[in-house]
């Protein structure tokens, strides 16, 4: 059914949600079933959040003396709070606004200040062993439901949303975990209510290309490109790879391709020396599933140039990209790439030749570089070696080999970019934040691509929490608005640009501002 499409009254079901039955599966529930209009309003938290009213009173969202309902400020509307319930149907709560959450140091009631108009794409999850927290506007408390306020006994859960590319979560969806609780799967978990007809997330805007705008990627049209290339490369075993990320997951890199549009995934490396919390392509300790099948095979650079070649020759703008999430680190197999970028070139010197990786090992970085690569991006989820190692857990390399071919490659005029993994409560927090400028200072990248780390946001807080103390989170929007007005030259994206002769000259390195 069309989401947002019923009338609302309390408690009224406006959609479905998908329910993770178990860590391998995700299905979504359509059963239609709604709830008495109207009920008492009980007393479910089993302890009410008192301890962040004062917190928020002194950020000047309340006045004193004012209830809750009272003290909106002009212009700001509280947005509602969504529930789920068993089957996966999605209420809005009257009476309820939602809660952002950033870790386990803070809590916001959310306002249409605060959110945007969920983007095209989105999709909306139910979070099983977890009990909403959400904002009772009449008394003004942070309440922990265990049950549906206006239908007592009926279990509710979290509603969260995994946001389009090119828009930055800046907070997670509120909820408390149960004893029960087991990891989440891998995704992002946006903050997201409900206002007049509409979803709403706490996100902002960072990259408005329609690269990833699965509007423009129909299946038929992506079945037909499928075809046409089979006959154009018939033996080619990454193509035939390509058609699996692209029909049986997916992938919106593997559609392009088959598309002729934007940017095509050059997948090679079957090992990691990485053991990133979040791998999407290889979770051995099975506490959740990873979402997609790593490369079996390493593609000769015959085949790689091939399907680059066919790339570049039809698209207007192409890049063309080593290291995706159906592989381990590029890096690894640079004897393969060097040789398939040198192909590449001798084919033609246009396009750009991308790659993403942890940037682990200098010296095979080195060798792309001689042989023709033009584009670096290195993931971080931080920039403090300790909280970088307790997420990425290196196996044979250093933080500081990292920040080594990060340098090697400006000197060598690369565009270098960071693919930089955020989660509210910790990348915002005032340790990361500070480190952040001074990287940015020290090593001056052309540009920033946030991207949604998908990962359990509370688990994540938590355990970068231990390597290395953060301290208050300050808010995502607040942050990027620091970042942008200390290094005005850097630009802030989502996908590996394409790079024009005049590249360096329009968007230049991230310069300090004086002090």
């Amino acid at each position: 059914m069309s989401l947002g499409g019923l009338g609302l009254k309390h408690n009224s079901f406006i959609g479905s949600a998908f329910f993770y039955s178990n860590l391998s599966e995700m299905r979504p529930f359509v059963k239609q079933k709604e709830a008495p209009a109207s009920a008492p309003i009980v007393d479910n938290s089993g302890g009410m959040w008192l301890k962040y009213i004062d917190a928020l009173r002194s950020q000047a969202k309340f006045h004193s003396g004012m209830s809750g309902k009272d003290a909106m400020p002009a212009k700001k509307q509280w947005i509602k709070a969504l529930v789920a319930d068993t089957d996966g149907q999605i209420f809005e709560l009257d009476g309820y606004a939602a809660v952002g959450m950033a870790g386990d140091a803070r809590l916001q009631p959310l306002t249409t200040a605060d959110t945007i108009n969920m983007p095209y794409g989105g999709e909306l999850m139910l979070l099983p062993g977890r009990r909403p927290l959400v904002y009772r506007i009449a008394d003004g408390v942070i309440e922990e439901l265990a049950e549906n306020p206006y239908a007592p006994g009926e279990p509710v859960f979290p509603v969260a949303l995994f946001n389009s590319p090119g828009y930055v979560n800046t907070w997670t969806a509120a909820y408390r975990e149960a004893q029960e609780a087991r990891l989440l799967p891998l995704f992002a978990y946006a903050a997201v209510g409900w206002h007049r007809g509409r979803f709403r997330t706490a996100a902002l805007c960072v990259d408005r290309e329609r690269r990833q705008d699965l509007r423009l990627m129909p299946r038929d049209r992506v079945a037909a490109g499928v075809e046409a290339m089979r006959r154009m490369l018939p033996g080619n075993r990454l193509r035939r790879h390509l058609e699996t990320c692209a029909l049986h997951y997916g992938c919106p890199a593997g559609k392009n391709f088959f598309l002729g549009r934007c940017e095509a995934p050059l997948p090679t490396a079957r090992t990691c020396n990485a053991r990133c919390l979040g791998c999407i392509s290889l979770q051995p300790e099975g506490d959740i599933s990873s979402c997609q099948q790593r490369i079996a095979f390493t593609p000769t650079p015959a085949e790689i140039a091939q399907v680059a070649l066919a790339h570049i020759r039809r698209v207007r703008r192409p890049v063309v990209s080593f290291g995706q999430g159906c592989e381990g680190d590029p890096l690894l197999a640079a004897d393969v790439i060097a040789p398939a970028i040198a192909r590449i070139r001798r084919g033609t010197r246009r396009g750009t030749i991308n790659l993403n990786t942890n940037a682990s090992l200098p010296d095979a970085l080195e060798k792309l570089i001689d042989a023709g690569l033009d584009s670096l991006r290195v993931s971080m989820n931080s920039v403090r070696p300790k909280t970088y190692s307790a997420y990425f857990r290196p196996a044979g390399y250093r933080f500081e080999d990292v920040l080594t071919s990060i340098d090697r490659a400006l000197s060598r005029g690369c565009h270098v970019a960071i693919n930089y993994l955020n989660c509210p409560g910790f990348t915002d927090s005032a340790a990361e934040a500070t480190a952040l400028e001074h990287f940015l200072g020290a090593h001056p990248i052309h540009l920033i691509q946030w991207r949604n780390l998908n990962y359990d946001p509370l688990r994540y807080c938590r355990a970068m929490a231990s390597a290395e103390a953060g301290g208050p989170p300050m808010g995502m929007e607040r942050m990027l608005a620091r970042i942008r007005q200390r290094f005005p030259r850097l630009r802030h994206g989502y996908f590996n640009p394409h790079l024009g002769r005049s590249w360096k000259a329009d968007g230049g390195p991230a310069r300090q501002t004086k002090q």
